[in-house]
């Protein structure tokens, strides 16, 4: 199964950014953060997950801890526009070459203006999906917003 390297992963190595590869059954089709958190037993906290939003024909990338949800309003003053929405995930596939679950931030067709949540810069090391269901990849925040040109930036909800 390690065999398998993703364009992600293809990418992180020609960059020399080391990372560990983590891999979950996703047989189950439980494959949204918190499931995805216990399967590869890490705290959800250092597990994010990578959306895609849009304002028009524009497109931004937002990377948040699973369990959180993303704060429209802060991801659209992190992109700099007045308004922002969520991509229909049946056009996910068409603009970032990824799919549902599988999203990553590193290796899109495209660099989309990438923002990952503040709280990720003070962890040791975070982990975002490798590009394909059922793998993740463990890095050090700084490699990966690096990596994306990504900013840090408050984008989740706070709790009400």
């Amino acid at each position: 199964m390690a065999e398998t390297k993703t364009n992600a992963m293809r990418m992180l190595d020609k960059s020399n950014v080391p990372y560990r590869i983590m891999t979950y059954d996703n047989e189950d089709g439980q494959i949204h953060g918190a499931a995805l958190a216990e399967k590869i037993g890490k705290p959800a906290e250092i597990v994010f997950k990578t959306l895609v939003a849009h304002q028009g024909a524009s497109l931004f990338v937002f990377v948040i801890p699973v369990a959180e949800e993303l704060d429209l309003k802060l991801a659209a003053k992190a992109a700099g526009v007045k308004k922002i929405e969520m991509l229909p995930v049946k056009e996910l596939l068409k603009w970032t070459g990824y799919v549902r679950g599988g999203c990553s931030p590193i290796g899109m067709k495209k660099l989309y203006p990438t923002f990952i949540d503040s709280g990720a810069e003070s962890l040791a090391t975070m982990l975002v999906s490798a590009g394909k269901i059922g793998f993740q990849v463990e890095l050090a925040p700084e490699q990966l917003a690096e990596q994306v040109s990504a900013v840090f930036v408050p984008l989740i909800k706070a709790d009400s």
